[in-house]
């Protein structure tokens, strides 16, 4: 059996790749699990040096890397790939793993040495999804291997060369072939694997559907899982931001990307005195983008990574007009909207009746909602299924935090939006999910604590 990417360039099979058969997966985690004690009983600073050689392996391979992904999932190649983000992420959890893996003296004294210790799960399994391949598995990668675990990598079918590139990439460093492993698996052999207590953690970035076939296959296991899943993360523009600033920034948040980025702005909610312009401006820099073959240097939108995800979209702009939308970009312009490759869209007279407004569309499209007050905005941004981010745009911080502790959101950002910052916990709640990735508590919940009372005699 095979699994194959369809390239949403041209609708070419671009790739296909062998599925492991149940007992090879269970030969794979067998493998893994015998080598992760010598892995961890390296010192740390070994396995620091070793996985950050083996993120500038992969850095070496950039060149290449782009135009992958362009072919695998649509992304345009004038933006130089992922590399900044990926090293910015696995340097970050280098430069903290001493302190955030430090053990936690209680006492050693004449009569006791009591501490507690955090010490590496065993086997982690990484499921990391398509649109930011090789950004959302270093997320875990890295630091689940800085702190002594083993890796399998199951990547995206859209994304089958990353996970082959990351392996060749550290394992020329040095890092054992079994102590991380890219693996090609059907959605029952990995149930399977769970069910079976193969992993000590599981991480899964992807849809509330995935999500929710990972709990239930860890249930009884007692399998620690973190969950990164579906999003609707909003925009709240007060009376006083820069507005310019707020425009540009949104706007780029809904649509880089052809508007697949798990915290990308998805719906607008803006102070009913910049209301217009906001729009107005917000129309004028979508109408300046090029919609077309990612591989054009001039391509500044692409298509998105299949044809079925586009159809999607379509779908609940199509609903939204029909309830009494506005759309404000011209089909006309965008004559190249066809299959995978979809245009652009900015809708006003929306309401939270419109599937638009309230399923995740993680496409090229934002609602955009005049509002009277604080009040009815947070109303608005907490009546969603998800929380991941939140995007607050004013001059005043105390007000832009007093309105943070009020959202359901893992991360609410101030006059910015769409990053992942290391330092901070990459968290989400409600239908978005559970765990927290990067930051100290990335390496909490990639460990477990083991306590040693040690009564000296």
């Amino acid at each position: 059996m095979t699994i194959q990417c369809i390239s949403p360039i041209d609708g070419s099979v671009y790739a296909m790749r062998e599925i492991l058969s149940p007992a090879e997966a269970h030969a794979a985690v067998i493998r893994a699990k015998n080598a992760q004690s010598d892995w961890a009983a390296l010192p740390l600073s070994d396995r620091i040096e070793l996985v950050q050689a083996g993120v500038a392996a992969v850095g070496a391979m950039n060149d290449d890397i782009v135009p992958e992904l362009a072919w695998q999932m649509g992304r345009p190649v004038r933006y130089g790939g992922e590399f900044g983000g990926f090293n910015e992420r696995a340097s970050y959890m280098a430069d903290i793993a001493q302190d955030a893996l430090s053990p936690i003296e209680v006492e050693d004294s004449d009569a006791f040495r009591r501490l507690i210790k955090r010490v590496p799960h065993g086997l982690v399994l990484v499921v990391a999804p398509w649109n930011y391949p090789y950004m959302t598995a270093i997320n875990t990668v890295a630091p689940a291997l800085i702190a002594g675990n083993a890796v399998m990598l199951k990547h995206a079918s859209q994304t089958p060369l990353v996970g082959e590139r990351m392996a060749a990439a550290f394992h020329s460093v040095g890092i054992p072939a079994d102590v991380f492993q890219n693996v090609f698996l059907d959605h029952t052999t990995t149930s399977g694997l769970i069910e079976d207590r193969a992993f000590g953690f599981v991480n899964f970035t992807g849809s509330v559907a995935g999500g929710r076939a990972m709990e239930a296959a860890a249930s009884g296991t007692f399998t620690g899982i973190g969950l990164e899943l579906g999003g609707k993360d909003p925009g709240y523009v007060m009376e006083d931001a820069n507005l310019d600033a707020a425009v540009e920034t949104l706007i780029d948040g809904a649509m880089f990307n052809s508007g697949q980025c798990c915290c990308g702005i998805e719906r607008i909610y803006v102070h009913e005195s910049l209301f217009e312009q906001f729009v107005e401006k917000a129309v004028n820099i979508v109408n300046g983008y090029k919609l077309g073959n990612p591989l054009d240097q001039e391509t500044t939108i692409g298509p998105m990574a299949h044809v079925r995800f586009a159809d999607e979209v379509r779908h609940q702009i199509t609903d939204a007009i029909a309830a009494g939308a506005v759309a404000h970009i011209n089909p006309v312009d965008f004559p190249e909207d066809s299959g995978a490759y979809l245009m652009p869209q900015i809708l006003s007279n929306v309401t939270h009746d419109m599937r638009v407004m309230r399923e995740e569309s993680f496409g090229p499209v934002v609602g955009i909602m005049s509002v009277k007050d604080d009040a009815e905005a947070i109303q608005l941004m907490n009546d969603s299924e998800f929380g991941l981010t939140a995007s607050l745009w004013t001059q005043n911080t105390a007000r832009a935090e007093a309105i943070a502790d009020q959202i359901e959101t893992g991360t609410v950002f101030m006059n910015r939006a769409d990053y992942l910052d290391p330092g901070l916990c990459w968290t989400g709640c409600k239908d978005t999910g559970r765990g927290g990735g990067l930051s100290a508590i990335g390496y909490h919940n990639l460990t477990r604590p083991k306590s040693y009372h040690l009564k000296k005699v």
